[in-house]
């Protein structure tokens, strides 16, 4: 009979080459991938919306360092010419178009020039957004048109205005960053989760339809990130919120959001959710048992309501 001491030593030498051949395989794989999306991404005509700051402004500065051609998009100028200087450096220097998401005709308009400007679009990064605090009872129906116009019809306008030449070229990525409310509800945010709803259903809609001509969409889902989106939130009446969330605090660097969205893009991921451990078993616990996730909300509410009163 085999020794046990001879059966671990000829376990150990057949499993070891072969562990050593899977770490072998797994880091030409990852070299592959990291060739592809460098090949992908080098000299791509990226536009992207909300540039100033930010999200959006570290994305830029993500895409810019992978040598794509920048088109910045925002409301102000002096802040797009500063984020031009800062990333001149680089081999390509951004394009710049100044329009408001929330106008319809603007966000047409912009999406001409834009094309008329550097011929096409590869990368479109529908960034753009604000944010919303407030009980639905308080809150009038023209805060949540604003919200969902600058959050759903203004990238959609945007989308629809640059899609036929993406579709005529038969190649293009739309990538949008909608948000873990786009799938998850939670109180006093009604307007905002609701914009990312849509937001979430349309891009959704859009993956199947432009799978016939080869365009990719790909969803990303942020929680909290370290940025001024809840200070700039509109509240009921339509006033900023003004405050810094201790949830915002807390969450993520826009700089490691944005690294993870360079990514998503390089890889042509469909769908990413980038949240911590509760808000991502909250997705879940929506679809598994409804019930459960109900009654958290409703518990949530009722403190949220207790701290504002007290």
């Amino acid at each position: 009979p085999v020794s046990p001491w001879k059966l671990m030593d000829l376990t150990f030498t057949a499993i070891v080459p072969l562990l050593l051949g899977s770490v072998g395989l797994f880091a030409l794989f990852r070299l592959l991938q990291r060739m592809r999306m460098r090949a992908y991404l080098q000299d791509a005509v990226v536009v992207i919306t909300g540039a100033t700051s930010g999200l959006g402004k570290e994305c830029a500065k993500a895409f810019h360092a992978a040598g794509s051609r920048l088109v910045l998009c925002g409301r102000n100028s002096e802040r797009l010419q500063d984020l031009v200087q800062e990333l001149s450096a680089k081999t390509h220097k951004p394009f710049t178009v100044i329009f408001d998401l929330s106008d319809t005709k603007m966000v047409v308009s912009a999406a001409e020039e834009i094309l008329k400007c550097v011929g096409h679009v590869d990368i479109l990064i529908n960034n753009a957004g604000i944010s919303y605090r407030g009980s639905i009872l308080d809150t009038g129906m023209d805060v949540d048109k604003k919200v969902m116009e600058t959050n759903y019809f203004g990238p959609i306008a945007f989308t629809k205005a640059l899609l036929p030449s993406m579709i005529k070229r038969q190649q293009g990525h739309i990538v949008v960053i909608s948000s873990v409310q786009g799938k998850i509800s939670i109180p006093f945010r009604s307007a905002y989760a609701a914009s990312k709803h849509a937001t979430q259903a349309f891009f959704d809609c859009l993956r199947a339809e432009m799978e016939q001509y080869e365009i990719d969409v790909t969803v990303v889902s942020p929680g909290y990130i370290q940025t001024n989106l809840s200070v700039n939130a509109v509240t009921a009446d339509g006033s900023p919120y003004g405050v810094m969330d201790k949830n915002t605090i807390e969450g993520r660097t826009a700089a490691e959001v944005a690294q993870v969205v360079l990514n998503a893009v390089g890889q042509k991921k469909k769908e990413v959710l980038i949240a911590g451990l509760l808000p991502s078993l909250a997705v879940y616990l929506r679809t598994l048992s409804p019930r459960l996730f109900f009654t958290f909300m409703a518990s949530r509410a009722r403190k949220e309501r207790k701290a504002k009163d007290s």
